[in-house]
């Protein structure tokens, strides 16, 4: 799954294009790269977003395309 897509999925940005113009940007970060919208997200990647004053850092679980929203944070673990 494109790591935009995953992102909305999994509730962590709100917009699938504010996560492109994050990635673009270089705010997205997987495994300590900056990231493209279209890198390909598999489950141990490590994920770090700089939105602002919030700096979340996640580790991806599994990757899967529908998922209700009380069940997206399954997706992921947040990491310290």
């Amino acid at each position: 799954m494109r790591l935009d897509k995953y992102l909305k999925i999994s509730r962590l940005i709100k917009r699938r294009t504010i996560a492109n113009e994050a990635c673009d940007a270089g705010r997205v970060l997987v495994n300590g790269n900056p990231a493209r919208a279209s890198y390909q997200v598999k489950p141990g990647d490590v994920i770090e977003l700089n939105m602002g004053t919030r700096d979340v850092r996640v580790e991806v679980v599994s990757v899967q395309e529908h998922i209700g929203k009380s069940d997206a944070t399954s997706l992921y673990r947040i990491l310290p």
